[in-house]
């Protein structure tokens, strides 16, 4: 998932697809564990979009809370 399209979604959708892809992540490393997946690097893309969606919504609740100390 790119960068451009998760700005673009809202805060209880970022959480939404955030689960989702946890969950997807977890399911594939237990299975690629038990027998080895074609595309191990689908394993890498899963962890870069969880990081993406934790750090877009970490960055929201920082602006959220610089502009209630303002």
């Amino acid at each position: 998932m790119k960068q451009a399209v998760i700005r673009e979604l809202s805060t209880s959708e970022l959480n939404e697809r955030l689960e989702e892809e946890k969950k997807q992540l977890q399911k594939m490393t237990f299975n690629h564990s038990v027998s080895p997946l074609e595309n191990p690097m689908k394993i890498k893309n899963y962890k870069k979009t969880v990081a993406r969606l934790q750090t877009e919504i970490r960055a929201r609740v920082l602006k959220e809370n610089a502009e209630t100390k303002k």
